[in-house]
């Protein structure tokens, strides 16, 4: 099965919108950590 690298995805669509991390984590009721760690590959849940 292939792999997919969500963290950059995630980290370009966010900037073309013209969002903080921290706006993603509020709309999403998740903390900004939790967002900065998806973009980065650390965690994925």
């Amino acid at each position: 099965m292939k792999e997919i690298h969500l963290g950059p995805i995630l980290t370009e669509n966010r900037r073309k919108v013209g969002i903080t991390q921290e706006d993603l984590a509020r709309f999403l009721g998740v903390s900004k950590a939790a967002v900065s760690k998806w973009e980065t590959g650390v965690s994925l849940r």
